[in-house]
């Protein structure tokens, strides 16, 4: 069992590029296993376009694993997709995580794109077909409802083989896309444990009947966190957007660790008895300094114990 912590953001929340390497490169030079990326394409806040930027950060490390959390399958070409990922993957010398899902239906980039909702769950599972097949096979032949390809092929192939393919998403249909066609799955935010539990235990009972397995390492779930206390301003605006998110009576201590290292560890602990072994966590911080302390923090006080569960 491989129980690893590896670290996310959401919208940009550095002044600038020089902080955002400077960041990864504290990252890369610590025990931290991995950065991803939330894909938001339509927004007045600052999001990087999730591909393009994991493949600068694969350039500029080493060791690192990255992924995005989560990329809008029906928002794109299922072969260019698959052959960014795969150029990525190659390129990186495999440590690319891609993940996917069907986005969520008041999204704004629906009615800013032109595209249309209906359908998407069914066009996305076969593009989660399609992916597979350009990263393994030659001459993909494919006549579905949606997308039709005749003798393609993608070349070169991802180091990795099979190239990851985590899923998103905690409904029954997210669960049966996952048991199908995922290798991997990464809870949303605001999920407690008893509630990832569930998803965790359904999607590997769905996939045995399915005559398939999920590695039991590769079910992952994420929370944010403050080495700090829980009147700071930055914390309170967290807890207001887990609050939004789920509801105002939410206890925000089910979803967030604020304090020092024992907090992270508890919820982590929490969640590993859900079934979790991968973690993507959010440092809740106010400035450039605060994010390279903040992760460091996580690094040195966390990584030792929580790396060692099994």
């Amino acid at each position: 069992m491989s129980v690893r912590i590896g670290l996310g953001i959401a919208a940009f929340p550095f002044t600038g590029p020089k902080a955002f390497w400077r960041w990864i490169d504290a990252c890369e030079d610590s025990e931290i296993d991995s950065i991803w990326l939330s894909e938001r394409l339509v927004s007045p806040q600052p999001f990087l376009e999730p591909l393009s930027a994991l493949a600068a950060i694969g350039g500029r490390t080493k060791r690192l694993k990255f992924g995005m959390n989560t990329t809008v399958l029906p928002l794109r070409d299922p072969f260019i997709l698959a052959k960014e990922c795969a150029t990525i993957d190659y390129l990186s010398d495999g440590r690319f995580l891609p993940m996917f899902g069907v986005g969520n239906d008041v999204a704004p980039e629906w009615k800013a794109l032109n595209v249309d909702t209906r359908g998407r769950g069914q066009r996305s599972n076969e593009m989660l077909q399609l992916l597979t097949r350009f990263w393994s096979e030659d001459a993909v032949t494919f006549d579905g409802k949606y997308y039709h390809y005749d003798a393609a092929t993608l070349s070169p192939k991802p180091k990795q083989s099979p190239l990851p393919l985590w899923i998103g998403g905690s409904s029954e249909a997210a669960i049966e896309r996952t048991a199908r066609y995922g290798s991997g799955w990464l809870a949303g935010a605001a999920q407690v444990p008893e509630e990832l539990g569930r998803v965790v235990n359904s999607i590997k009972e769905r996939a045995s009947e399915l005559g398939r397995t999920i590695d039991d390492d590769h079910y992952g779930a994420g929370f944010s966190y403050r080495f700090g206390s829980w009147d700071e301003p930055v914390v309170q605006r967290g807890v207001q957007a887990i609050a939004a998110r789920v509801g105002k009576d939410a206890d925000p201590r089910a979803f967030m660790a604020v304090g020092g290292k024992d907090e992270v560890i508890e919820l982590a602990t929490k969640l590993r008895g859900a079934g979790v072994s991968k973690f993507v966590l959010r440092p809740l911080a106010s400035s450039d300094d605060e994010m390279v302390d903040q992760s460091r923090r996580m690094a040195d006080e966390v990584i030792p114990t929580v790396h060692k569960m099994a």
